[in-house]
């Protein structure tokens, strides 16, 4: 009874994890940023100030037009419906820095490919991982195997430490390498009242939680395979 309580949590919360990650992995939102400047005037019936919207992922760096009516940050103005119809989008594989498309140091930019570089390899470790644990995990069920559902579960911790390592290189990327201090004193030379708003997307919270879920379907499904192995002697 125990033994079947730890297999369907575990592979609940191994469910969510997986999902979690998959979602992450391919939406383009893991960071938002808006660029406001009044010398760029918005058209005087469009009810609101000027702005340019950046959002990207790992696939995906994509930015429209549209104007700010209330809070310059919110979330909302990346909203699918609220998205203008028409948008740009560029390739992020190796993208050093949020935002900057054409302006870039030469020097940061070689660092900060190489650092992209290494959270595009853990972000891509990370997904084989969750898909391998999740395909242990289907294996093992059907036979009852205490070396699958430990093989499993490793590949789901293994998931869950790779994704913490992406999260934290991100934060890091952003807030240390991005050099968007420098892209707006840059932007402010041509327009005073420029300003860079920039918050962590939605895809970017969904990846700490799916963390939180594959390492507890990690540990669960390791003292599943130990309980088995137990049980069998």
């Amino acid at each position: 009874m125990k033994l079947s309580v730890g297999i369907f949590f575990g592979g609940f919360f191994a469910a969510l994890g997986a999902l979690l990650f998959l979602v992450a992995f391919g939406t383009d939102y893991w960071l938002l940023a808006t660029e406001i400047g009044t010398c760029s005037k918005a058209p005087e019936d469009a009810g609101g100030e000027k702005a340019t919207f950046h959002h990207e992922g790992f696939f995906w760096r994509c930015w429209f037009s549209g104007n700010v009516r209330e809070s310059n940050a919110s979330m909302w103005n990346f909203w699918y419906t609220n998205q203008s119809p028409s948008k740009n989008c560029t390739h992020a594989y190796l993208s050093p820095f949020p935002i900057l498309r054409d302006e870039h140091n030469s020097t940061s930019y070689d660092s900060a490919i190489i650092y992209r570089g290494f959270w595009t390899v853990l972000m891509l470790l990370g997904v084989l991982s969750i898909v391998m644990a999740s395909f242990f995990i289907i294996c093992a069920a059907p036979f009852a195997s205490h070396i699958l559902y430990k093989a499993g579960g490793s590949f789901f911790i293994i998931a869950g430490v790779l994704f913490s390592l992406v999260v934290v290189m991100y934060v890091i990327w952003v807030q240390a390498m991005a050099d968007l201090e420098n892209y707006t004193n840059m932007k402010k030379m041509d327009c005073l009242d420029f300003a860079v708003y920039v918050r962590y997307g939605w895809s970017f919270m969904l990846a700490p939680i799916g963390v939180f879920f594959a390492l507890l379907a990690g540990m669960l499904f390791l003292l599943v395979g130990r309980a088995i192995y137990l049980h069998s002697d």
